[in-house]
């Protein structure tokens, strides 16, 4: 089992910066992909961005590319999620999520389903 454990979270006013950070412990691995999830109220799960384990390629949802960075690091078994120029629509719960199984096609890190842990997830308030 991993468990995963989001800090960072918190209320900044549009055009603001937070970090937040996923703290991985039990049965960790560095070959597990590591995603970061946001749900917005009445909205669905929604994919922000993962970084792999093998080589560490990053991808990002379109609506955050330019404006968020994900990172790891593996000694510390933590990844993180750098958000600069936060807007409203940014408000939402982060969840950071781990997947096991390694996936040639970068989309499938994209679907929820394909992460086999889950953090209880972090709370972003962007104010306007």
């Amino acid at each position: 089992q991993v468990q995963l454990v989001e800090s960072g979270g918190g209320l900044v006013q549009a055009g603001g910066s937070l970090r937040l950070s996923c703290a991985a412990s039990g049965r960790t691995s560095n070959y597990y992909a590591m995603g970061w999830f946001r749900q917005a109220p009445g909205k669905e799960r929604e994919f922000v961005a993962v970084v792999t384990g093998s080589r560490g390629n990053t991808y990002y949802a379109d609506s955050v590319k330019g404006r968020f960075t994900i990172s790891r690091d593996n000694a510390k078994s933590t990844v993180y999620l750098q958000m600069n120029i936060l807007k409203p629509e940014d408000t939402a719960v982060y969840n950071c999520a781990a997947a096991e199984r390694y996936y040639t096609l970068s989309s499938y890190y994209y679907s929820a389903r394909n992460y086999d842990y889950w953090g209880q997830g972090t709370q972003v308030t962007v104010s306007s």
